[in-house]
């Protein structure tokens, strides 16, 4: 494609040298540059990418964009400059691959928990309901019923259109993806052509990224802001920043709730270990799924899928049928008569939620135990907080490792203990090892009993200074329940 094409429609470009060169591809890591490409240049977290400007060259690159020029202009490259490189790159990518956003229905999730499920259920629901569709989530990517492993909740804008062009290319009609914050804010989104957004809920969670509680809801209303007047915008009006994020927002606004005023209401009208009943609109279904958040999402999933233009009936129908998502409230019982839930609950309110979750359905004396941990190099100041909840909700606590990446485990764990008020500290004990700390709560529990593994849900490692160790919470407990005596 020609640089020219590229470049189309990108306003506020200031260009030295020949448009008409062909490009081969976009990079943005020097690394992957290949001869003929277009390499874009930006400030990231981590590291400038002006920097790698000459190593971008040295590999072949034909033309650079950035947001400031070097003092030494090679004259045999096109050099672009642009005040927002970050959002260049996007609409770069979607110029190349032949905006593949607007030849299907592209839905967005946004918020702090909720979007896995959300996302994941939208794309089971379509593909249900005959519709070939592309999903991106934290758990792994789909193209059709092609699979993919996922290494971030949002991939980077190249990937994004490169992988919508392949779901155009397999027939995809329909593309249900989760939106992080870290994408808005790095604007790995731009680009995209959004038929409709989901705001779930916002709590406490990637302060280590945005600082503060503002900046972090901010980040998720741009996503909003820059929605077309044809989309729609759904948001969560039991939330106190659900109507934050239709301020501004030029797409039909609708609403969704449990407990005010909105265009779509739900009931929980029956509430088990393994599913409710719920009335949404007046009209009632059973499905596979427990808890209140759950209903939420749930509730979130078909006024999506009516919004889209789907029947009713149909969608009540298939959504019965839905099974919960890998790694969210995955239930396991062992020979010994208790339970293991496996969730990803990483975050205060998450982990309140699936406690609460537990505690309703639990009946008489049977305890609950909650195994947490925290990851490493990220937002510190939830850590007491989670542990603050798991005292609360739970019977015994036992804290663990997570991810603790780059830092010591325990001091992680000492983090989070500092936050269990002096009058709960007996019921909470520290085991640094993963494994044996679920062993030990196994070990514990009596028949009836249920075990809270929370954290890392759907992940199969566990990352320690810089390497990835494979680790399954769920492998844990069939192995656990399958080769010991526990009572």
């Amino acid at each position: 494609m020609r640089l020219e094409n590229v470049l189309s429609g990108i306003a506020g470009l200031k260009i030295v040298g020949d448009t008409g060169v062909e490009i081969s591809g976009i990079a943005f890591d020097s690394r992957k540059v290949i001869s003929a490409s277009l390499f874009v240049a930006s400030s990231g977290t981590h590291a400038d990418g002006h920097q790698y400007i000459p190593m971008a060259i040295e590999k072949g690159a034909s033309a650079v964009l950035c947001s400031v020029l070097p003092e030494n202009q090679d004259p045999s490259v096109t050099w672009i400059l642009s005040d927002d490189s970050l959002s260049a790159l996007g609409k770069c990518a979607a110029n190349f691959y032949d905006h593949p956003s607007d030849k299907m229905k592209v839905v967005g999730v946004t918020g702090t928990n909720g979007k896995t499920t959300t996302a994941t259920l939208l794309y089971r629901l379509f593909s249900a309901l005959g519709h070939t569709c592309g999903l991106f989530s934290t758990v792994c990517n789909y193209i059709g019923d092609k699979k993919s492993s996922a290494t971030h909740t949002t991939p980077d804008a190249v990937q994004i259109q490169s992988v919508m062009a392949e779901m155009v290319a397999a027939g995809c009609s329909h593309c249900f993806m989760e939106v992080s914050s870290h994408a808005i804010d790095q604007q790995r989104i731009a680009g995209i052509s959004f038929d409709g957004a989901i705001f779930s809920n916002l709590t406490h969670d990637h302060l280590d990224y945005h600082k503060t509680f503002i900046e972090y809801r901010n980040a998720k209303k741009r996503f909003f802001d820059d929605l077309s007047a044809d989309a729609f915008a759904l948001t969560n009006a039991d939330d106190k920043n659900g109507l934050v994020m239709l301020q501004n927002c030029r797409a039909k606004k609708y609403t969704y709730s449990a407990r005010t005023m909105a265009d779509f209401k739900v009931r929980v009208v029956e509430s088990h270990f393994d599913g409710m009943l719920l009335n949404i609109n007046g009209k009632e279904f059973w499905n596979h799924f427990a808890g209140n958040f759950n209903a939420y999402n749930l509730l979130a999933v078909y006024a999506s899928a009516m919004l889209l233009g789907s029947d009713s009936e149909e969608v009540l129908r298939v959504m019965s049928l839905l099974k919960p998502v890998d790694g969210r409230f995955e239930i396991f019982r062992s020979p010994a008569g208790f339970f293991a839930v496996v969730d990803y609950a990483h975050t205060p309110d998450a982990l309140k939620n699936v406690l609460s979750t537990i505690n309703e359905a639990r009946t008489g004396d049977q305890l609950v135990f909650c195994v947490v941990g925290a990851g490493g190099d990220r937002d510190k100041t939830k850590r007491p907080e989670m542990a603050a909840e798991a005292a609360q909700a739970s019977d015994r606590v036992i804290l663990t490792s997570d991810n603790p990446r780059s830092e010591e485990p325990e001091q992680i764990i000492a983090d989070m203990m500092a936050g269990v008020p002096a009058s709960m500290r007996s019921r909470v004990v520290a085991i640094t090892n993963r494994k044996e700390a679920i062993r030990t709560a196994c070990m514990m529990a009596h028949p009836g009993d249920i075990i809270l593994i929370a954290g890392k849900g759907h992940e199969d490692y566990q990352e320690i200074k810089g390497v990835k160790y494979h680790f399954d919470d769920r492998e844990i407990v069939n192995e656990i329940f399958n080769t010991s005596t526990l009572n």
